[in-house]
């Protein structure tokens, strides 16, 4: 058998072996195999083909990954209102009344917190929901 025709039946395992798992980093080594293929076609040496298929791969697995963790830190929020960061995110506190400042003492988790709104929003009394933390201060949505 041609050493062309073994890369191409293992570019072939590759790929029904990551439809059986699930993982597509097997994907990532598909284009590897593929280059080898190519480089036994054009009749060089078997070392060359299994670096080939070893560069190609692991470039191609190494900028997937990339790829996927600047995706993930784009998609996070910023932590002070990340609700799998800070837990008090999304919870409801009952403002009696608001200072001519601006903000509010509320009774939250056993202590008093410093509550203030968002610039352009008229304050008033009732229930409102924590939307994030700013420094020692909860910052506050009318619910």
């Amino acid at each position: 058998m041609q050493d062309a025709n073994l890369w191409w039946l293992l570019a072939g395992a590759a790929i029904g072996l990551e439809l059986l798992t699930g993982t597509f980093y097997l994907l990532m080594l598909v284009p590897g195999l593929i280059v080898a293929s190519v480089v036994a076609l054009m009749g060089m040496g078997q070392a060359l083909q299994l670096t080939s298929a070893a560069v190609v791969g692991g470039l191609c697995v190494t900028l997937w990954r990339m790829h996927l963790k600047r995706r993930q830190r784009s998609n996070e929020a910023p932590a002070q209102s990340n609700p799998n960061v800070n837990l008090d995110i999304g919870e409801i506190v009952h403002i009696h009344q608001w200072k001519a400042d601006g903000t509010a003492q509320v009774h939250y988790r056993g202590a008093q917190w410093t509550v203030i709104h968002r610039p352009g929003v008229i304050p008033g009394p009732g229930p409102h929901r924590v939307a994030e933390l700013v420094g020692n201060r909860l910052l506050v949505d009318k619910s």
